[in-house]
């Protein structure tokens, strides 16, 4: 067997990753998110990017929740009757004729019902009998299906529940009307070959359905449970932005998609816009992304040891899965205490400066002695002018100052965005402050040019809403 460790095994799923469609809930389970919500207009973006991306399902929400919720639903469904959207609109709902009645109302595409199957939520939440909540789902999906609509039932926790009632759970909503049931990982305790058993389990013993795998990610998991379940027979994966929803969310669009692409050379979406959803959420959501994210994280391709930068110089693929460039970012290097002497003449060279071997060497050992959390690359070139004695990159002798009054993004953390601010070239201190702006950061350049791409890094850092900015034109020294 050539390439990768059972790659043949793998590949002998990708009919099924091939047929496989997504359904986004970042507007109905997203919301769920702890100290999220979005308001309507910002659903209404958010729907807008998602079908652009490609997503095949948009579950825009649960329109009994509040009335703005129901507003997003109906304008979002409105949009997808005059073709502005492609996308299937889902509104979801209780077994409850009420909430029934109401996601009717807002005419989607499609009713998600969905009710607690295992025997703790039967007891505990429902309390009801196996028999009373048969006769619940069956007589509600009947009822949402004499909308006209399509049906989706959730058997919400049926990761827990007796497998033979769950037969019969499954059975019941589909003779009622229901062309697709999601089976949902609750609390995600599936592992990857469980849900794989577990959906060709019900997919041989209750056929003539669709089956969606809902999965949370309580365990770290619900990327490659997923991949259990959909090489099990699941046809639809439940997705967010970002991987939001309720308590640590359910699996991420981005990591998904992405795997997917990369095990099967399947684009399950346009690949090349999921940054621009990510920041989207990112700001709506007001929940920064993690730097370690997988693939959306600021640190996703920024390599640091001296072995690993090596490598990416010589061959990107020694140390990355997929090149960046596949979702529209580039990849970057550290230079710390880790760095080796490629890496060192790598950056040197694109500042336009070449060193010997030996003088390579001393400058390493100098950076290595200085323990610095992360080089700049003017402190790089003046270590580098320390160790050879000679000027390497001509400097003005008057220094430009200027003083950068910074607006942060509502949707923002201050801190972060300070942090970020501090690590840019020419930045020497950033403040967080009171009144009118949020921070206070001082520049200083060797030159207008200088400044001025400067003042554009501070622009385009993620939060950054707006700046002024004042040139220092004399200080009074004491």
């Amino acid at each position: 067997m050539s390439g990768p460790v059972f790659q043949e095994e793998i590949l002998g799923y990708r009919d099924k990753f091939a047929r496989l469609r997504l359904l986004d809930a970042t507007l109905r389970e997203g919301e769920q998110t702890p100290g999220v919500s979005f308001t309507i207009d910002q659903k209404i973006d958010i729907a807008k990017k998602l079908d652009e991306l490609g997503v095949h399902m948009i579950e825009a929400g649960h329109p009994a929740v509040a009335p703005d919720v129901k507003e997003a639903v109906s304008r979002i469904a409105a949009m997808k009757r005059d073709g502005e959207i492609r996308a299937e609109i889902v509104a979801h709902s209780r077994a409850v004729k009420s909430d029934i009645d109401v996601a009717a109302d807002v005419e989607p595409d499609r009713i998600a019902i969905f009710y607690g199957v295992s025997d703790i939520h039967l007891k505990s939440k429902h309390r009801k009998s196996r028999e009373e909540a048969l006769q619940i789902i069956g007589e509600m999906v009947e009822y949402a299906k004499s909308y006209g609509v399509k049906v989706r039932f959730t058997a919400e926790d049926a990761s827990r529940a007796d497998v033979e009632y769950l037969e019969e759970v499954v059975r019941t909503a589909r003779d009622a009307g229901a062309d697709r049931v999601s089976l949902a990982d609750t609390v995600g305790v599936l592992t990857p070959w469980t849900a794989k058993r577990f959906f060709e389990h019900m997919v041989q013993r209750v056929p003539n359905v669709e089956y969606d795998i809902h999965v949370h990610n309580d365990l770290g998991m619900a990327v490659a449970t997923a991949f259990g379940a959909v090489m099990g027979g699941a046809t639809v994966v439940h997705v967010t932005v970002n991987g939001l929803g309720e308590r640590v969310g359910i699996v991420p669009l981005q990591t998904f998609a992405v795997a997917v692409k990369v095990h099967f050379d399947v684009d399950l979406v346009n690949l090349s816009k999921l940054m621009e959803i990510t920041r989207m959420v990112e700001r709506y959501s007001g929940l920064e992304v993690p730097y370690n994210a997988p693939v959306i994280g600021d640190y996703a391709f920024i390599h640091k040891a001296g072995v690993h930068v090596a490598g990416i110089l010589a061959d990107p693929r020694t140390y990355e899965a997929f090149p960046p460039e596949l979702i529209g970012r580039s990849r970057d290097y550290v230079i710390d205490k880790y760095t080796g002497k490629k890496a060192v003449k790598a950056k040197l060279e694109k500042l336009g400066i070449r060193l010997s071997d030996d003088e390579l060497l001393k400058v390493l050992e100098e950076i290595k002695r200085s323990n610095v959390k992360f080089l700049t690359d003017d402190t790089l070139v003046t270590i580098a002018e320390k160790v050879t004695g000679r000027v390497l990159k001509p400097r003005v002798t008057e220094n430009l100052e200027a003083i950068v009054w910074i607006k942060v993004d509502s949707n923002a953390f201050t801190s972060s965005v300070a942090r970020k601010l501090s690590s840019i070239e020419g930045v020497r201190e950033v403040a967080e402050i009171t009144g009118d702006y949020d921070l206070l950061v001082k520049v200083v350049s060797p030159d207008h040019a200088f400044l001025n791409s400067v003042l554009d890094s501070i622009r385009n850092v993620k939060g950054v809403e707006s700046t002024h900015t004042q040139i220092v034109l004399k200080k009074i020294e004491k």
